[in-house]
């Protein structure tokens, strides 16, 4: 099993990862071994999800990174219809 995971580092900014135990993975965060992370002083875990290959996750992982602060924050809230809305904001935009 593989997870995705986001962090929220100092109260402000996103940082996304994969890992097969995302608990241990945010001790090694907040033990400041991960180099990404490792100027933030407060990191806590927001949100997880469970993919059944590596591929699958690291495809996810991906796709997360490109997303905005305020739609990765929506998928963290649960709120579909801002994910939604954030989608359709950002499809008119680019064409």
């Amino acid at each position: 099993m593989w997870y995705i995971y986001i962090l929220l580092c100092d109260q402000k900014t996103y940082y996304v990862g994969l890992s097969h135990n995302p608990y241990k993975r945010l001790i090694s965060h907040k033990g400041k071994y991960n180099i990404a992370t490792k100027e933030f002083s407060d990191l806590e875990l927001v949100y997880t999800k469970n993919f059944a290959t590596r591929a699958d996750a690291s495809k996810r992982e991906t796709q997360l990174k490109k997303w905005s602060h305020a739609k990765k924050k929506a998928l963290i809230e649960g709120d579909t219809a801002e994910l939604v809305r954030l989608s359709k904001t950002r499809s008119l935009v680019e064409k």
